[in-house]
C-alpha cells in the first residue's frame, strides 16, 4: 500500500492530524509520503521517518494556485501512489484538480472553506465542493455537524464520520501546582485558551467576557497560548492585567496541566482537537456550540449557544469559582478521551477506509 497525504495547512490541528495518521500507517507497514510546504509539519513527519516533498502552496487560493496545481500533480505522477489523502480546502482544491479521479482519492476538510467564507465567496465555495464531489472517492469528516453542513449544500459523496484524537498516553492528567511553576504561574484560579489569534479562533469573544468572569472570581487569570494576525490589536484594545498573552507555544501538555478550566470561543470548528486534548489532560472545556463540540465535549463541561459572550462569562466563572465543579468535568473527560478519542482508534478506522477503498479499486 502506498499513501499520499498532501496537507496545507502544515500546523496547528490539522498538521497534528496529518502526523498522527503518516507515523501509525508506515507502523502498518505501508509506503506512506507527506507532500507539504516546509514547517512544523514536515518537521515532524521527518522526525518519524516519512518522507517529505516540499509543495510550494499558500493557504489560500488565488492566481498561483494554477502553478501550485501542476507542481503537485508532478509529484503525485512521480510518486504513483494507490491513494491521495487530501486534507483541508487548499489541498483539496489543488489535489482534486490535479488528479481529476485518476486515482483513488480522499478529502479531508477539516472545517469546510464555505463555513468561514461569507457573500459570494461562500456560494462559490459550496459550488466548487458540489462539482469536485465527483473526483473524490471518500469523505472523511471529523464531526457528525461537518458531515451535515457538506450534505446541506449538495456535497453527495460517500463519506464516513472519523471523529479527531489525541495521544492519551502523552496527554493525561499531572499536577495541577507543578506544571504552574514550571511555567511560572500564580497558583490561582486559571483559564487557558490554546490557538491561533484570528477571528475565526474568536479570542476577542473570550477577552469581552473576562471582565464578568472577574468580576465574580477577583483573582483569576487568563493565558492565551498562540500567535497570529490579530494578537497585537486584540492586546491593545482594553485591560488586560489579568490576562497572559504567551505567544506560540508547541509544548502545550503544562498549559492544558496548569489550567482549572480550558476555553474554546471559536466561531467555527470542523472538531478541535483543543477540547480533547484538554479532556485528555483531566481538564474542564467551556466551548461555544460550533460544530463538533457538542460532540466531543459531552458530560465534560459546558457548551454555550455560539457567541453569547455572557453565557460564556457565566460557564467560565462557575467553574473558576467551584473547582470540585471542574475537577469532576475533568475526571469525565478524561474517561471520555480514553474511550472515544484515542488517537489509535482514529488511525485504525481511516486505514479500514483505506483498505476499502483501494480493495474496491483493484
Amino acid at each position: 500500500m502506498r499513501v499520499v497525504h498532501v496537507s496545507q495547512p502544515v500546523e496547528a490541528g490539522v498538521a497534528a492530524v496529518v502526523r498522527e495518521l503518516a507515523a501509525a500507517q508506515r507502523e502498518l507497514g505501508w509506503r506512506v509520503d507527506v507532500v507539504c510546504p516546509p514547517g512544523w509539519l514536515a518537521d515532524r513527519v521527518r522526525d518519524a521517518g516519512v518522507p517529505v516533498h516540499p509543495w510550494a502552496a499558500t493557504r489560500s487560493p488565488g492566481p498561483a494556485t494554477v502553478a501550485e496545481t501542476r507542481s503537485l500533480k508532478g509529484i503525485l505522477d512521480r510518486l504513483d501512489p494507490d491513494v491521495v489523502h487530501l486534507h483541508s480546502s487548499k489541498a483539496g482544491l489543488a489535489g482534486r484538480l490535479a488528479v481529476r479521479g485518476r486515482r483513488p482519492t480522499i478529502f479531508q476538510p477539516h472545517m469546510w472553506s464555505f463555513q468561514s467564507a461569507g457573500g459570494a465567496l461562500k456560494q462559490a465555495t459550496a459550488a466548487w465542493e458540489r462539482f469536485a464531489a465527483r473526483w473524490t472517492d471518500q469523505l472523511v469528516c471529523v464531526s457528525d455537524d461537518e458531515l451535515a453542513a457538506g450534505r446541506a449544500v449538495g456535497v453527495t459523496t460517500p463519506a464516513e464520520v472519523v471523529c479527531n484524537g489525541v495521544d492519551t498516553r502523552l496527554l493525561k492528567p499531572r499536577s495541577r501546582v507543578a506544571a504552574r511553576k514550571r511555567l511560572g504561574l500564580p497558583d490561582v484560579p486559571t483559564a487557558v485558551c490554546v490557538g491561533r489569534m484570528a477571528p475565526l479562533k474568536g479570542q476577542d469573544q473570550l477577552l469581552r467576557a473576562w471582565p464578568s468572569v472577574l468580576a465574580r472570581v477577583p483573582d483569576a487569570h487568563l493565558v492565551l497560548v498562540g500567535d497570529g494576525p490579530m494578537r497585537e490589536r486584540w492586546r491593545a484594545e482594553g485591560d488586560h492585567r489579568s490576562v497572559r498573552w504567551w505567544g506560540h507555544d508547541t509544548a502545550v501538555a503544562d498549559f492544558y496541566t496548569a489550567a482549572d478550566v480550558v476555553v474554546l470561543p471559536s466561531r467555527a470548528e470542523g472538531m478541535a482537537l483543543v477540547p480533547l486534548e484538554a479532556m485528555a489532560s483531566g481538564r474542564s472545556v467551556v466551548a461555544f456550540d460550533v460544530g463538533g463540540v457538542r460532540q466531543s465535549v459531552g458530560e465534560a463541561g459546558a457548551v454555550v449557544p455560539a457567541g453569547d459572550v455572557p453565557a460564556l462569562a457565566a460557564a467560565l466563572a462557575t467553574r473558576l469559582a467551584d473547582p470540585v465543579l471542574a475537577a469532576g468535568e475533568g475526571l469525565a473527560g478524561r474517561r471520555r478521551a480514553e474511550v472515544l478519542f484515542d488517537s489509535t482508534r482514529v488511525c485504525d478506522q481511516v486505514a479500514t477506509l483505506v483498505d476499502k477503498l483501494v480493495g474496491g479499486a483493484r
